[in-house]
């Protein structure tokens, strides 16, 4: 089927914002050249990709399904473009990282890089383990640096092992004075837990490692950030579960819990899309990390 690229681009723009007059902006166009434009795709393709109404528009099941192979398609091609355009130099590094991964593990690598290559845009999308793995795939960022496990990664982008890591249960021992007992995973349950929602690889670890102990994990508070669970264990609203990489001066007051089941060590992970060249800045970028021997 022979179908003009800008039309699959002007449905993008439409498809991004669900808005005709936004989509017009963007593309610099009129309104009415938008309108025929999805009018003109949707009877080429012979169904509609959009459903109208007075004050507002969605996306029908095609449109959606649509939407999934096409926003790929325009991030490839907008990447090339861009590499193009910077071809005398390294181009943009895009990378995507939770919070937690770019706090207190990314950023003396971003200094080093930023000190080794100053004219290189550095842009940082911060996101879930878990939703970095779309981005990736979408091909919205260069390169992701995850938790590992992850239920969403295939083997096939894992590019290197850059750091090996334990989860601990912290609690105040103004509160919570057990620093000095071994603890089943049992036992731990009667405390007020506090861990990362349900969005994480961390809170998949957890639940994952209860059930492995015909436990049910009964979490009282659920957050989406492990600063935050670090403050709250601090105040003594609970014990928190966090990555022993976030334990700095900052958690001094807070003491490591004995676990007397074994806890699996995770790994952190910087993964490619497979599918896709890696960008010069990237690739760089990379070579920066460190590389240690696991097996995932």
């Amino acid at each position: 089927m022979d179908i003009n690229y800008e039309l699959y681009k002007v449905f993008y723009q439409v498809a991004s914002s669900l808005s005709f007059s936004e989509a017009s902006k963007k593309l610099f166009i009129s309104q009415s050249a938008v309108s025929q434009s999805i009018k003109t795709l949707e009877k080429k393709l012979g169904q509609l990709l959009f459903i109208r109404s007075t004050k507002k528009v969605k996306l029908s099941p095609a449109g959606e399904m649509l939407l999934k192979h096409i926003e790929p398609a325009i991030h490839l091609i907008q990447r090339g473009e861009s590499q193009l355009l910077d071809a005398e130099c390294l181009g943009q590094l895009h990378i995507g990282a939770s919070d937690t991964i770019c706090r207190y593990f990314l950023v003396p690598y971003l200094k080093q890089f930023h000190e080794t290559f100053p004219s290189v845009p550095i842009k940082v999308t911060n996101a879930t383990s878990l939703k970095c793995v779309e981005l990736i795939e979408q091909g919205k960022v260069d390169l992701i640096v995850t938790n590992y496990p992850n239920s969403r990664m295939e083997d096939a982008s894992l590019y290197k092992t850059t750091a090996s890591f334990q989860d601990v249960f912290i609690a105040n021992p103004a509160y919570f004075p057990l620093e000095q007992k071994e603890l089943s995973l049992e036992e731990l349950n009667q405390y007020p837990i506090l861990m990362l929602d349900k969005k994480s690889t961390t809170s998949e670890f957890l639940y994952r490692l209860f059930l492995q102990h015909q436990l049910e994990l009964r979490p009282e508070i659920e957050l989406s950030s492990n600063d935050f669970l670090i403050d709250l264990a601090k105040i003594g609203i609970g014990i928190a579960f966090i990555p022993d990489y976030c334990l700095t001066e900052h958690t001094a007051d807070l003491k490591p819990l004995h676990v007397r089941e074994e806890m699996p060590k995770r790994q952190l992970v910087a993964a490619v899309n497979p599918s896709l060249p890696i960008s010069p800045s990237a690739r760089e970028f990379l070579a920066l990390l460190p590389s240690v021997e696991e097996t995932l």
